[in-house]
């Protein structure tokens, strides 16, 4: 009886490891993948297929996700050229905010304790001023979320709007005004970057200064009460008469130091704060992370995913596909996120 009872228990445990390794090597059908490292280590994904926004998570550091999970329907989403969900995790909660293409952002709540998805309040609290759909969304270690958007509220020119929201609460801060353009707009159609490290939160965004479109930075220490005077990366400009559809990528470091990685003229230059930009790569639709000195960025070139570590200086192919993102997990590798013909695509290094 004991024998038998061994043989329907092994035979149960072997048919759930089966369940979690088909769900982790199917493929999974989506659109603009990102993806959020939570205190604990949870690495979450959160992507669009058509007017749905699913999640799915892996507690093994990448080797194995749960089958995606369907969080909320959200009629005419945003969803292409870095356009579609953001996520954000921190020590209690998760959060995800999307675009409907009327230009409101609507924003989902997970409660880590019951692993329940609730619709909270729109970020944007003027209906319909980010009809662009571009926006980025971080948290702090204490369940604070803070994002950052396109906006055209006042004048129908995009401005750089910022507001926070306490992990638990269902309503936004009231919206901040980050930056505006002497010249009326910043770049249109680049997707702004935000990032909390060492109690610094970073924007990053595109601007559009005297026929220029350069990537500009401004820092807050005092969790997005006040912000510093913008300053640009690097020494460069491009003077471009049209929008590069790139928004660069963002990252501070664990000394506190804030670093970008960007395009200019098809070519990718890596900068950080107060140092000579250098270039990295040829390509298009960059991002980075950071960890100590280590440094990892990804890209796009001509229909390839590429890799490099800044330290070794060392390339990697990782696949085809479009739009990749990069994570440094709680382990030290890296994680890489990407899209290929509407598919999710995922790489542990």
């Amino acid at each position: 009886m004991k024998q038998n009872l061994k043989i329907c228990l092994l035979l149960v445990w072997t048919v759930l490891l089966s369940t979690v390794a088909t769900a982790a090597d199917a493929v999974v059908n989506g659109k603009q993948p990102n993806a959020a490292i939570a205190v604990n280590g949870t690495i979450r994904v959160a992507f669009g297929k058509e007017n749905v926004i699913y999640t799915m998570a892996s507690t093994d550091n990448g080797q194995h996700f749960s089958a995606p999970e369907q969080v909320a329907i959200l009629p005419d989403m945003q969803l292409g050229m870095a356009r579609g969900p953001q996520i954000a995790s921190s020590k209690n909660y998760s959060l995800i905010t999307a675009m409907d293409k009327a230009g409101n952002i609507y924003s989902y709540q997970l409660n880590h304790s019951t692993g329940k998805w609730t619709a909270v309040a729109k970020a944007n609290d003027t209906a319909d001023s980010a009809p662009e759909g571009l926006m980025a969304l971080t948290a702090d270690d204490n369940d604070r979320f803070y994002a950052v958007w396109l906006d055209i509220r006042g004048n129908e020119k995009n401005k750089v709007y910022f507001s926070s929201l306490n992990g638990g609460k269902t309503a936004w801060a009231a919206n901040k005004l980050v930056y505006t353009s002497p010249d009326e707009s910043v770049c249109e159609c680049c997707k702004p970057n935000i990032t909390f490290n060492h109690n610094k939160l970073t924007i990053s965004f595109r601007n559009w200064l005297n026929g220029s479109r350069d990537i500009y930075y401004t820092s807050s220490t005092d969790k997005g009460k006040t912000f510093t005077a913008p300053e640009k990366f690097g020494q460069g400009t491009w003077k471009l008469e049209g929008c590069p559809m790139d928004g660069g990528g963002l990252a501070i470091n664990d000394k506190g130091q804030v670093s970008s990685v960007w395009q200019r003229k098809g070519e990718i230059f890596f900068c950080q704060q107060n140092q000579p930009e250098q270039q990295v790569a040829t390509g298009r639709s960059c991002a980075l992370t950071q960890t100590g000195d280590h440094t990892s960025i990804v890209w796009q070139q001509e229909g390839q995913i590429k890799l490099k570590d800044l330290s070794t200086n060392t390339i990697a192919t990782l696949g085809k596909g479009n739009t990749p993102r990069v994570y440094t997990l709680a382990n030290g590798k890296t994680f890489c996120l990407w899209e290929n013909d509407g598919t999710v695509q995922h790489k542990v290094i």
